[in-house]
């Protein structure tokens, strides 16, 4: 492989593991603010119960059989809400487990 090559492979590597990163790495990088983990945390909790309510919403409307709404897009937005909701509880136990740990550290 041509050294052109291999230098345009590896710019790809790099862009593709820039935007793995996403904006909030980019930005850290530019000397801008950080998010803080409250917020995304919070974030993260808005978002799961929104997909719950949307998931329930569906659900109510399937059962007063309302035709604009049929049982592939229920099941579909169920089982979201069930991914979501055991992530997030997947992120609160690691958590956990990191308090834990920190707190049982020697001074």
């Amino acid at each position: 492989m041509s050294e052109n090559g291999i230098e345009s492979v590896l710019s790809q590597i790099r862009a593709m593991s820039s935007m793995a990163q996403g904006p909030a790495a980019t930005a850290a990088k530019d000397g801008a603010e950080r998010p803080d983990f409250a917020g995304l945390l919070q974030e993260s909790l808005n978002k799961v119960n929104e997909i719950q309510q949307t998931a329930g919403s569906l659900a109510t409307a399937f059962e007063a059989e309302d035709p604009n709404v049929d049982l592939a897009q229920v099941m579909i937005a169920q089982e979201k809400s069930s991914l979501a909701f055991h992530a997030l509880t997947q992120v609160r136990n690691k958590l956990i487990s990191a308090y834990q740990e920190i707190m049982n550290m020697p001074v």
